[in-house]
């Protein structure tokens, strides 16, 4: 089998989660910039960040020959303070023609707050003035629905955004039609409490449209699994998909969409 991880925060996971990940066939990882479990106190803060996902990570990864690519952003629960974010968005275009890096993300929101909106609309101006693929982070539990709706309504508003060049995240039974109806792509993460679990999963792909949608583990410093994808695979083939199916959910998918940057290559590996 073979997949891809596009969403997984390796800067907090260890060496053998690597190779764990390598063994159960993961072809490329992919690292949305994220909240640190603490906010950062200063720009210089962010710029170490954003050095070790285009400079370190990459490089341990490919110890274990797995490509490692990033998103660059300033995650909005580190978006309240506004003058803080400035400076952060002032300062992404620096990193933006590293080799690794595939767009902006992981914007959106976590409370809803006006704060929060402004900064994710500041993050999407960005984005489509330097013509970068986007990754949405939607709100957890009761504050999804409503963030979700926030975000779509926010993204159709903008000229410059194309659906097809964004993807949502995080998605959930109650969200994900309202995404895709849009023409958005949607991220289904495999993430035990707040997020989804394989036969939620299993089930959303079971009952709209697929072709537009990917999975993701999410895993970080918290309680999560680098292994949720492959684990989702076992999942559909018990279920009696067919390997092809299950090729395509995990593997054409998320390159049909990373391809639309052209630094998203894995040598000689195609889709199909």
């Amino acid at each position: 089998m073979r997949y891809i991880e596009p969403h997984g925060h390796m800067v907090s996971r260890t060496t053998d989660d690597y190779q764990a990940m390598v063994t159960a066939g993961c072809a490329a990882v992919c690292e949305p910039a994220f909240w640190a479990g603490f906010d950062r106190s200063s720009v210089d803060g962010f710029r170490d960040y954003f050095r070790q996902l285009t400079e370190y990570e990459p490089a341990r990864a490919a110890k274990f020959l797995l490509p490692h690519f990033c998103w660059l952003c300033i995650n909005p629960k580190e978006a309240e303070d506004l003058s803080l974010a400035a400076d952060v968005l002032a300062m992404i275009p620096e990193f933006l023609e590293k080799p690794n890096v595939l767009g902006i993300g992981e914007i959106g929101l976590n409370r809803n707050t006006r704060n929060e909106l402004k900064v994710l609309e500041q993050h999407v101006d960005l984005a489509v003035k330097h013509d970068q693929l986007i990754l949405v982070h939607t709100p957890h539990l009761e504050d999804k629905l409503k963030g979700t709706r926030l975000i779509v309504d926010l993204l159709l508003s903008h000229k410059g955004v194309k659906p097809g060049r964004v993807i949502i995240d995080h998605v959930e039974e109650h969200t994900i039609n309202h995404v895709l109806d849009q023409g958005f792509w949607a991220g289904i993460t495999l993430y035990p409490d707040s997020k989804s679990s394989p036969p939620r999963a299993v089930d959303m792909l079971e009952t709209s449209a697929h072709e537009r949608i990917w999975l993701n583990s999410a895993c970080d410093w918290g309680v999560s699994d680098p292994l949720a994808v492959p684990k989702a695979a076992f999942e559909m083939r018990r279920r009696g998909h067919t390997a092809e199916f299950v090729d395509q959910v995990l593997y054409q998918n998320p390159i049909r969409f990373l391809s639309q940057c052209a630094k998203f290559r894995l040598g000689e590996e195609s889709v199909g």
